[in-house]
């Protein structure tokens, strides 16, 4: 390679000249220019010397007198920062495999923050359902700020980025925190990385929120007027005893559910089950259950992964797990739950 690490390079899309910070892969080169990086392909810098040799005449021309009076002031044109939100971006990290195939080898993640306020944030990778990697920081205004490496194989194991924001200069209009993840199938991350190839792009990005969220504002219930009303009002301490009680084991095949489960469509047979069991999982919780058996069988496995990607975004769930049980076989998933 013909470049080393602190080489001066000229970006000849933008002829601006910055500085090569890190080496990506054989093909892409990490540069800094004006406190901003970002990364390029090679086929896209030269070293500036011939720019610099160009621009200065061997002889220069005989500079005609001005006046002060005559010289034309320069009208400032500020550069407007875009502002719409923070993002998650990716850069693929290609490789080339045994048959000399171009393939990805891992996904460098950045947090980018394009507006004006500071924010502290939590950052929660979770694969397959459990937690692999947390990190804690905070990120200024219009700065990026590196995560992590993610090795690409783990796109298979139904990959969670989790994110909890908050302001460093609390406002009491807004939001004490605000919560966002992103979630993406194999074939989602697959295209994303086709659409950046085909467009000639580095990165790409998703989303976290364009504006941080107003403070939300409780409606005000008059109990007094609902019980003259006839409504029967209860304790919120003594709320418990009023709930029917809690399961610790819950079968979702369908001949327990219903006695015309064989009159059922697929789809119906399987929002039935969903329906049940949110049902005993808020019972679970409101009784202070410490775990919580779901019988979903094996079949094709669709109840197993719907009940397995509303476990990844409850709080209040330490741990779930899907290992073999001599009561059920591997046809049930045990749930730990946190308060």
């Amino acid at each position: 390679m013909k470049y080393q690490l602190g080489d001066t390079v000229l970006i000849m899309h933008s002829n601006e000249e910055g500085r090569i910070v890190d080496f990506i892969n054989e093909k892409m080169v990490m540069v800094e220019v004006r406190n901003v990086k970002f990364p390029v392909y090679l086929d896209q810098i030269d070293f500036p010397y011939f720019k610099r040799f160009s621009e200065k005449k061997l002889v220069p021309a005989k500079k005609e007198k001005k006046f002060i009076d005559d010289v034309k002031r320069e009208k400032y044109v500020p550069v407007e920062k875009v502002i719409d939100g923070v993002w998650l971006t990716v850069l693929p990290v290609m490789v080339n495999d045994e048959f000399g195939d171009e393939v990805v080898d891992k996904l460098k993640l950045h947090l980018v923050n394009r507006t004006p306020v500071p924010y502290h944030f939590t950052y929660l990778l979770n694969l397959a359902g459990k937690d692999e990697f947390e990190l804690k920081n905070t990120i200024h205004p219009f700065q990026d700020f590196y995560i992590h490496d993610v090795d690409f194989e783990h796109m298979n194991d139904s990959p969670s980025f989790n994110f909890e924001f908050s302001l460093v200069e609390p406002d009491k209009k807004k939001a004490e925190y605000f919560e966002s993840a992103i979630k993406a199938k194999p074939k989602q991350w697959f295209n994303k990385i086709q659409e950046i190839h085909q467009k000639n792009e580095a990165t790409f990005s998703f989303n976290l929120f364009k504006e941080y969220p107003e403070k939300a504002i409780p409606d005000y219930v008059d109990m007094g007027k609902l019980a003259a009303k006839g409504y029967k009002i209860y304790n919120a301490k003594e709320a418990r005893q009023h709930l029917e009680p809690a399961r610790s084991v819950v079968d979702l095949h369908a001949e327990k559910l219903s006695d015309h489960w064989q009159e059922m469509s697929n789809f119906e047979i399987l929002t039935l089950q969903l329906k049940t069991f949110e049902k005993y999982y808020e019972l679970a919780i409101a009784h202070t259950q410490p775990a919580l058996t779901v019988v979903h069988g094996l079949g094709s496995g669709k109840l197993k992964d719907e009940i397995h990607e509303l476990l990844k975004m409850r709080k209040e769930v330490k741990s779930f797990v899907n290992q073999y049980d001599s009561r059920f076989g591997y046809g049930a998933t045990e749930i730990f739950f946190q308060y």
